[in-house]
């Protein structure tokens, strides 16, 4: 939620968003002080590395929120080796495979990264000490997560991203697992039912679409980086390399590469749909909900979009702050994807390689969302005055506030 920061003061939309949403607020300063010195320096890194999951992660029930904060820090910490180019593939491939490792080892860290987010593996000693006082089985769940995903980073630091098999695979590292991880965190401390576990596929996917959206917006930014997440299976029917994607003779083929990923990545939506309905647990609901509506969100955004291949595509601030009030609950989800895999429907081009399939999933979606009966979608802000709109609460909740205070 780091659009959010640009509206005002952070904590206090945070908190009216959280308010509207039926959760609780970010941690007060009393809270914080009531912890120890190593918990509160693990929110610190938390705030600083995590900005749009920090205030979300804040907001659960205190039985699972610690053990939600260091697996968020130690998934960081691999991310942030695997992410370092400056790391060599001799150094690094090694320190990944034993990553699971340093959570028992008091006085590991790395202090020769040049990655934004070096401090959680410059401060690791303080993340593993919280770690291994969390109950055995948080360290149980957070250390198998750590572990599988640092070995699959490290397989895909030397395997060339070939099939969709291997994207499929490579997502799954990188984010099918914390899904999975967390729904078993929730079930552990019996905030949320056994269903939501028992079929890890359903969390996968919810892992695979998220990330998917990731890598399809990101395509540009990856290139410069050196990096390359778009399988060779799909890109080579368009061009003889990815990085000629950009080029402007080859936005054709571009665009119809592009627009088969994304309906790729929309096969996964059945799946969240009906994960989503097994949830019980409102903080988890609200969290699983907005990020995958805004992942889809970012699919209509992309797909058929040429800007894909010049500039960084987003959606609207207006748009996630509307998601983020508004998907609270599984109605007004199937009508949120409803508008966003129809607006993606009118888009397909009739000449475009992928059309059929594009319309056939969309279809399939379509008619799962209309599946409980009509849609009833909500009176919305335009994007423009939306974030006007929720500035204006927030200052009629700080005079309010100040007025009774005055009484």
């Amino acid at each position: 939620m780091d659009f959010l920061r640009s509206l005002g003061h952070p904590e206090e939309i945070y908190n009216l968003l959280r308010f509207k949403m039926g959760c609780r607020a970010v941690l007060s300063q009393q809270e914080r002080d009531s912890m120890s010195d190593g918990l509160q320096t693990c929110y610190k890194h938390l705030d600083e590395t995590f900005r749009s999951y920090a205030p979300i992660i804040q907001a659960l029930d205190g039985r699972i929120r610690d053990a939600m904060c260091i697996l968020f820090l130690v998934i960081r910490a691999v991310d942030t080796v695997e992410d370092d180019m400056t790391i060599s593939l001799e150094t690094k491939i090694p320190m990944l495979h034993n990553f699971h490792t340093y959570l028992y080892q008091a006085d590991w860290r790395f202090t020769e990264s040049k990655d934004k987010h070096r401090q959680v593996l410059e401060d690791f000693p303080t993340i593993s000490q919280e770690f291994r006082k969390l109950p055995a089985v948080y360290q149980e769940v957070i250390a198998d997560n750590c572990q599988k995903m640092a070995a699959g980073m490290a397989k895909f630091l030397t395997k060339p991203m070939e099939s969709l098999l291997d994207w499929d695979e490579y997502c799954h590292y990188v984010a099918g697992l914390v899904v999975i991880d967390v729904s078993r965190l929730f079930s552990a401390t019996k905030l949320e039912d056994a269903p939501v576990v028992d079929d890890p596929r359903l969390s996968n996917s919810m892992g695979l679409l998220q990330q998917k959206a990731n890598i399809i917006r990101d395509y540009l930014e990856d290139q410069q980086e050196g990096r390359e997440f778009w399988p060779r299976e799909v890109w080579s029917k368009y061009s003889k390399n990815p990085s000629d994607l950009a080029k402007p003779e080859n936005i054709v083929p571009a665009v119809q590469c592009l627009n088969e990923l994304v309906t790729n990545a929309l096969q996964h939506i059945p799946d969240v749909l009906l994960y989503l309905s097994r949830l019980r647990n409102q903080s988890e609901f609200n969290n699983y909900a907005a990020s995958q509506l805004i992942g889809v969100a970012t699919l209509a955004a992309c797909y058929n979009n040429p800007q894909v291949f010049k500039r960084a595509v987003k959606i609207r601030r207006g748009q996630a702050v509307t998601i983020l009030m508004d998907a609270t609950n599984m109605q007004a989800v199937r009508a949120i994807m409803y508008q966003y895999v129809n607006e993606i429907y009118q888009k397909i081009p009739v000449s475009d390689p992928s059309a059929g399939r594009t319309q056939s999933i969309v279809s399939t979606i379509q008619k799962l969302c209309l599946s409980d009966g009509p849609l009833v979608f909500r009176h919305r802000f335009s994007p423009i005055y939306l974030p006007c709109a929720v500035l204006l609460a927030v200052l009629s909740w700080q005079y309010l506030s100040r007025f009774k205070a005055l009484e």
